[in-house]
């Protein structure tokens, strides 16, 4: 199978060697608005025989998809035209974008998805993505689900930083009571436990889980999503970034929290994973990618959460990649993960 990666920065680097690595791929197709800035990095894959580096041109992209099982969005900035071309040519598209403006318009492609028998997996990273599968397995575990809510630690690299920082500021849209709340931007403070990492202060960020989570899960009352985030990361976000981001991103955490109830009684489930941001985000699209181009995802658009029949095996995929997935089972004064 042929796989085409747009982009190649902290998460497409990690999602291009989870895929080499991956008995699908025979080849992969890097495509980059600037290919000699990339250069260095296709180099370092250590495949040269497999990996093609090649400018991203509208004009050009119908013939590279041509004969493409899979693509894959790791590119920050609008892809919604490269995802409705794909789906036009029956190509499956699976992107990392944790942008709601984006998520919105692959959404979009729903009704295409469908008619074309092809599947179009909006947020597939770390959030939304890996938050998407937890919540789908801590779903399956209770007889009733009211809350979902998801919290992140880190950022995958410095798109990903910069749109942190864009998210910190926006207006959010939380879904409360069975209904749309607008909520004020880093409101909400929520002192939160990570795995392997002490709490941290996190505050509402408008991220897309809520619209990927309501609409996997229709009756749940309340969904939520906040992010780590120091007092200068709030007062400052509606400034330019005082300093660059950091390259390869930084050393994060997801946790879902889930509650319901099981057997008449009122429980919670609160699933987590820590790591490097980037890699969790990387392996999370990479292994979607090959389950999509494999015909084991539903066809349509949507988040992992709807997509995926089994989150489960996809789980335990994402353990033998390295992902190592720990169920919080402390308190308020013993945390444990």
């Amino acid at each position: 199978m042929r796989a085409v990666l747009v982009g190649l920065g902290a998460v497409g680097a990690r999602s291009a060697r989870q895929l080499l690595s991956s008995k699908s791929v025979s080849d992969l197709v890097v495509l980059a608005r600037k290919p000699a800035l990339v250069e260095a990095r296709v180099a370092a894959l250590g495949a040269s025989g497999v990996v093609r580096l090649e400018q991203l041109r509208p004009s050009s992209f119908a013939q590279v998809l041509a004969g493409a099982g899979v693509l894959l969005l790791a590119a920050p900035g609008p892809s919604g035209d490269l995802a409705e071309a794909a789906v036009r040519a029956s190509v499956p598209v699976v992107s990392a974008s944790d942008d709601p403006a984006e998520v919105r318009a692959l959404l979009a492609l729903e009704v295409e998805a469908r008619r074309r028998g092809v599947s179009v997996v909006a947020g597939a990273g770390m959030a939304p993505g890996l938050s998407c599968l937890l919540a789908a397995w801590a779903v399956a575990k209770l007889d009733e689900v009211t809350e979902v809510h998801v919290a992140t630690l880190g950022t995958g690299g410095p798109a990903c930083a910069r749109r942190r920082h864009a998210a910190l500021r926006e207006p959010v849209d939380e879904w409360r009571d069975g209904a749309w709340a607008r909520k004020v931007a880093s409101s909400g403070r929520e002192l939160v436990w990570f795995p392997g990492h002490s709490g941290a202060d996190c505050y509402r960020v408008n991220r897309p889980d809520p619209l990927l989570l309501t609409g996997a899960f229709p009756s749940l009352h309340s969904v939520s999503t906040r992010a780590a985030a120091s007092r200068r990361d709030r007062f400052t976000s509606r400034l330019p970034m005082l300093r660059p981001p950091h390259p390869e991103g930084t050393v994060g955490a997801v946790r879902v929290e889930v509650r319901g109830r099981r057997a008449g009684e009122a429980e919670v489930v609160i699933l987590g994973a820590g790591g490097r941001a980037a890699l969790l985000a990387g392996t999370v699209l990479a292994t979607a990618a090959v389950r999509a181009a494999t015909g084991r995802l539903r066809a349509g658009a949507g988040g992992l959460a709807s997509l995926v029949s089994a989150p489960g095996e996809l789980l335990a995929e994402l353990s033998e990649r390295g992902v190592s997935i720990l169920t919080f089972e402390g308190g308020e004064t013993t945390p444990a993960w």
